[in-house]
């Protein structure tokens, strides 16, 4: 039996860009839209036409774009009150746009007619008809976005239902019911699509929900359940105050909870790209927490869990990540057990017979994170404190002891100095060097010493430093964590450190970091 296939509608580029803090150039626009129609978006929704010179200008160059199945949309509102679409300069926008879609988006709710129009509930339906009649002439796909339905069905659904026959009436090929305000439940949604459906049983219906309760995604499942075949959203969930519904939640949950259709066969699992993809374009940190798509969506800490998924992979997961193109993750933390070191171990290609005491190395790791230590974003200190467990490893450099200097000298201002003494094999590197800061010493301290050993060293970058004060009631005296990331040409991997001395923390990470490049990241 065939699946029911559900039309996919994406409004990041419009209401997506909404949100408070993100804001897409046209070539970011263009990215975009090349990436949305990878996934297998039907529709995506260019932004508003007339509104500003930037969406002109896209709708202009995404006409050059090669696309394989999404069509392009341009979004805005009916011909104002007392004017016909012929005379209206937002409706000529629409056709300047020169887009196969076009979804125009009306009043519902006797509210917004009243006090937002300020005309007659009689013009409001003539403005919805006229406009799309003049709009279907030019030969475009309509659909109707009714705004704020669910609230005016809710205070008046005669005049509610009215606004759907008036587009219907102009030729709309598609009613989209919107939850404007993002203020209703699901079972409100579920409700009141299926009343829409009996009332028109042979029109096609949409939904577009807001997340305003929290409720987005459930409202667009519902409405789906209901008969809705056409569903709207955005990536990542972005869209004015609380956001949109989430299309990388909603996607997965059709196909893969309600068995329905939704992208083309095989481009579920490039859904984690996508989004992450979309998240750097809009310059918005990803959500780690995100539903499939976050990389903690799949992440595993407590080591009751971890335990049971070495037995049984969907012992505590819901899904394969491998279908959504995420992949599971194993957490260090002192909530841990054995199972999490031994899975780690198993990433880091460690056999566990290598291992001389499992216990040893957890029990540290509890004791350290006491002290201030965290290792959930520090996977490299981890996988050190295994490889120094191991009965055979030598370590390729062991700290003496050091010595920082922070001065400030007359006419040559701040000045630092670092003077470090390492054991490699049999010899013994004694060395100073020079530093914008007292870490930044200490690191061209280390890498003057141990360079001449090991070339490789110079292609390590510090490619980030964060300080985090644990008791910020101890002032001055408090305890300062530590993260360091570092890279080279092959991989990026982080440490940590912590203490009372932000110098000791720093060297800490600092020397869990290198150690762990001249071990590992070379490879």
């Amino acid at each position: 039996m065939q699946k029911q296939q559900i039309w996919l509608y994406d409004t990041t580029l419009r209401d997506g860009t909404q949100a408070e803090g993100i804001s897409l150039s046209v070539e970011d626009k263009l990215k975009i839209t090349r990436l949305l129609d990878d996934l297998g978006i039907h529709y995506i929704e260019g932004g508003w036409p007339g509104s500003n010179p930037k969406d002109a200008a896209y709708f202009e160059c995404v006409r050059e774009l090669d696309l394989k199945q999404a069509k392009i949309a341009a979004f805005g509102s009916t011909c104002r009150v007392s004017t016909q679409p012929e005379d209206d300069a937002n409706i000529q926008a629409f056709l300047a746009a020169e887009t196969p879609v076009v979804t125009i988006v009306g009043k519902s709710w006797t509210l917004h007619v009243t006090d937002v129009l300020r005309t007659t509930l009689e013009e409001n339906l003539r403005i919805i008809r006229e406009s799309i009649a003049y709009l279907k002439a030019h030969h475009k796909e309509i659909l109707f976005d009714a705004e704020h339905f669910f609230d005016g069905y809710k205070d008046d659904p005669t005049y509610a239902l009215a606004t759907l026959q008036a587009a219907l009436e102009g030729g709309a090929e598609l009613l989209v019911l919107c939850d404007t305000n993002g203020g209703a439940m699901p079972w409100e949604i579920e409700s009141i699509v299926g009343e829409v459906q009996a009332t028109f049983p042979d029109v096609a219906l949409g939904i577009h929900a807001h997340n305003d309760s929290g409720m987005g995604d459930a409202n667009s499942l519902a409405g789906i359940r209901a008969g809705a075949i056409h569903v709207q959203g955005t990536m990542n969930g972005y869209g004015e105050r609380c956001g949109n519904a989430n299309l990388c939640t909603v996607i997965p949950n059709l196909e893969l909870k309600m068995h329905l259709t939704a992208l083309p066969e095989g481009q579920l699992h490039t859904l984690t790209h996508t989004a992450r993809a979309v998240s750097s374009i809009a310059n918005q940190a990803p959500y780690r927490h995100a539903p499939y798509v976050g990389r903690s969506a799949f992440a595993h800490k407590a080591g009751i869990h971890v335990s049971a998924m070495r037995r049984n992979i969907l012992s505590y997961q819901h899904i394969d990540p491998a279908l959504v193109g995420n992949e599971p993750r194993v957490v260090v933390s002192e909530l841990s057990g054995r199972g999490n070191l031994m899975s780690m171990a198993d990433e880091a290609g460690i056999a566990h017979e290598e291992l001389k005491d499992l216990s040893d190395v957890l029990q540290r790791i509890k004791e350290l994170e006491h002290q201030g230590f965290t290792f959930e974003g520090a996977e490299a200190s981890v996988e050190m404190m295994l490889h120094r467990s191991r009965a055979n490893y030598k370590s390729p450099f062991h700290m003496i002891d050091f010595m920082v200097v922070v001065e400030h000298r007359e006419g040559r201002g701040l000045f630092a100095e670092a003077t470090i003494k390492v054991r490699v094999g049999d010899k013994i590197f004694h060395t100073a060097a020079e530093g914008n800061g007292p870490v930044n010493a200490l690191d061209a301290a280390l890498r003057k010493a141990l360079v001449p050993v090991y070339p490789h060293l110079a292609d390590f970058d510090l490619a980030d430093y964060k300080v985090h004060i644990l008791d910020s009631n101890s002032g001055t005296a408090a305890t300062t964590r530590v993260m360091i990331d570092m890279q080279n040409a092959v991989r990026r991997w982080s440490t940590v450190g912590a203490s009372s001395n932000i110098i000791e923390a720093s060297w800490f990470a600092l020397a869990d970091a290198v150690e762990y490049g001249l071990t590992v990241a070379h490879e």
